[in-house]
């Protein structure tokens, strides 16, 4: 199964033209090394209101299973992304965010301060990640090999049946 991924930048300098967009890129090398697909790439500001129409657009769309977004995860007054998700979850998922940062935290000590999170509109799995190009590959590669995983259960997909002592006849 092919993985179509949109990566939507989210940051006001960036979409001011002040500062060229270095986290999207490198999530692009990160997606095109797992052999997932990159269908979408979008900057925007930090913006509550932009944020979660363009996320409603593209899980709505249904061509899109796994959104990346980077940017506007700390705690600047500015920083609303999670809040802009959150409004559009159907299902969070808190592990990926805990495992996120309990990864990260091992070199960048101030990674305990991001406050990404992940989660599951439809069949489509967002997943926040940090603004920085290392903090956002870094992020991903973290939960990377859950994604096919997770996409597989949004799909339907049952977890696989273990025989246990109890379970037998």
């Amino acid at each position: 199964m092919t993985i179509h991924v949109g990566v939507l930048t989210v940051s006001d300098r960036c979409a001011r033209g002040l500062r060229v967009d270095e986290s999207g890129p490198a999530l692009r090398r990160e997606i095109e090394r797992r052999g997932w697909k990159m269908l979408r790439c979008r900057v925007v500001p930090d913006e509550q209101p932009q944020i979660k129409e363009i996320l409603l657009r593209w899980c709505d769309e249904g061509d899109i299973s796994l959104i990346l977004t980077t940017g506007g995860t700390g705690l600047s007054p500015r920083d609303i992304t999670p809040e802009a998700t959150r409004e559009v979850l159907d299902k969070e998922l808190s592990g990926f965010g805990e495992l996120m940062r309990s990864s990260a935290v091992r070199t960048t000590p101030t990674a305990a301060l991001s406050r990404a999170l992940a989660g599951s509109r439809g069949k489509t799995l967002i997943i926040n990640l940090p603004g920085s190009p290392k903090g956002a590959a870094q992020s991903l590669s973290s939960v990377a090999d859950l994604v096919p995983h997770a996409l597989a259960m949004l799909d339907g997909a049952g977890h696989a049946e273990k025989e246990t002592p109890h379970a037998r006849s």
